[in-house]
């Protein structure tokens, strides 16, 4: 990280620090989330950048941010910010936090370095559910962190469908369909 600024290094390093204060972290928080040393934080949260920021460095922050590397380097900063604002408060942040916390299956933390977009994306719920799968002969190793993540994401699109269906003048007709494979579902349970 020595040496002379890179073109678009003070430009970046200002980026990553008016996201960072949007989300409503401090540098120890940040430096945590991110997993980085507290020195490089400092580093890029100072108003002048003393130092050229690597590439581990910038993906290190995208991720903690919920960002791929190329939205943090290339989008403008005023399409970045309501993202840090409404780009699911509730779960976005907090969920990528927990997730690194407590993420301690190998394959679990790879996952989430190459998806940090949909790791921002999981709610609350979905965090612990895939927390709980975690373990040496869990769940997510014998069938994939991808498999599970999937699921999830497709159980979401189910749900958001049913609400904006259940707006409309084909709520009987998803209602009587629910009834009926629900109707199964307790059928199959009953018999186990």
């Amino acid at each position: 990280m020595e040496g002379q600024n890179e073109p678009g290094t003070r430009e970046l390093a200002l980026k990553i620090a008016r996201l960072v204060e949007e989300r409503g972290w401090n540098r120890e928080e940040f430096a945590r989330i991110a997993r980085l040393n507290r020195h490089t934080v400092r580093d890029i949260l100072q108003p002048e950048p003393s130092r050229q920021l690597r590439n581990s460095t910038i993906s290190a922050c995208a991720r903690a941010l919920g960002l791929s590397v190329s939205d943090l380097r290339d989008l403008p900063l005023d399409r970045l910010l309501p993202r840090m604002r409404d780009g699911h408060p509730a779960h976005g942040a907090y969920a990528v936090r927990r997730l690194y916390d407590q993420a301690a299956q190998r394959e679990l933390l790879a996952w989430l370095e190459r998806n940090p977009d949909r790791a921002s994306q999981l709610s609350s719920e979905e965090v612990d559910e895939l927390l709980s799968l975690q373990g040496v002969d869990g769940p997510l190793v014998a069938f994939g962190v991808e498999g599970f993540v999937s699921r999830m994401e497709r159980r979401r699109l189910v749900i958001q469908q049913v609400h904006a269906i259940a707006g409309t003048d084909y709520l009987d007709l998803v209602e009587q369909l629910v009834a009926l494979i629900y109707e199964k579902v307790q059928s199959n349970r009953d018999k186990m």
